[in-house]
């Protein structure tokens, strides 16, 4: 079976890292060969930089998450934007809108998320990269959005929560859907409905690790992405087609979209 690889890790989170070094040996022993560690704020870059350096199977992104909007400065954008000249991220994320946060709060209005959103993407244009992209609520006005902009480079919708048709328009932008624990859980039937009716080409899989725990861990206990082979045997189960035949596929839409080796 083709080595796996989570599409949407927080590998330097502390969390994560506490478990360090078994936490690594254990991917490796599960079938988990690769991670896409994707970035969420400036003050994180310099960290997230130095640990993926560390192994070229840490694969970095780099962005600006809608969820420290309020923190985000004009000058991380400059900052974001040498970043990518020096150190060569695979992507542009995590960005993206979350309608979820409260936005009476100053920092996380609509209005506010998109202009950091619309920066980013116009910078992943320029550098001719992919978006990891966030998105809660906010699925249809970020397609508009990234049809507004013209945006031809592709990327993730990472842990996608949306209907069929939502998802449909984002493959057809040259987006992959991101699929991880929500899947282990009986309960999640929309989601699960969602799994069987996409084509197979356009879905990746992830833990977003440390966050979004699996079905049946105990309480407080970090999800790990040397559990991805749960999200893989559920879809599997779902879709009724067989482990190796979704891994692979998988695997080539990941390293495809992102454009890996």
């Amino acid at each position: 079976m083709h080595q796996l690889i989570d599409s949407h890790c927080h590998w330097d989170h502390p969390r994560l890292q506490s478990l360090q070094p078994h936490l690594w040996r254990s991917c490796l022993d599960q079938g988990v060969g690769q991670l896409v560690v994707p970035g969420t704020q400036k003050a994180l870059f310099a960290q997230q930089i130095s640990l993926c350096e560390q192994h070229p199977c840490w694969h970095l992104a780099l962005g600006l998450h809608p969820y420290f909007s309020d923190q985000h400065i004009p000058q991380h954008l400059t900052d974001l934007a040498d970043a990518i000249h020096h150190y060569k991220p695979i992507a542009v994320g995590e960005i993206g809108l979350d309608f979820v946060l409260d936005i009476e709060l100053e920092g996380f209005s609509i209005a506010h998320q998109e202009r950091w959103f619309v920066a980013q993407v116009q910078l992943a244009q320029q550098t001719k990269l992919p978006l990891i992209v966030h998105s809660r609520k906010a699925n249809d006005r970020l397609g508009q959005l990234l049809r507004q902009l013209k945006f031809d480079q592709g990327g993730i919708v990472h842990g996608f929560s949306g209907s069929v048709q939502q998802a449909e328009k984002f493959i057809q932008l040259g987006f992959k859907i991101g699929l991880g624990g929500s899947l282990t859980y009986e309960r999640a039937q929309a989601m699960r409905r969602l799994a069987q009716a996409l084509p197979l080409t356009g879905i990746v899989l992830e833990t977003d690790a440390p966050d979004m725990p699996m079905a049946g861990q105990g309480k407080g206990q970090p999800n790990r992405p040397d559990m991805l082979p749960r999200v893989l045997a559920v879809l599997a189960e779902l879709r009724r087609e067989s482990l190796s035949e979704i891994a692979m596929q998988t695997v080539a839409n990941t390293l495809d979209v992102l454009r890996l080796k």
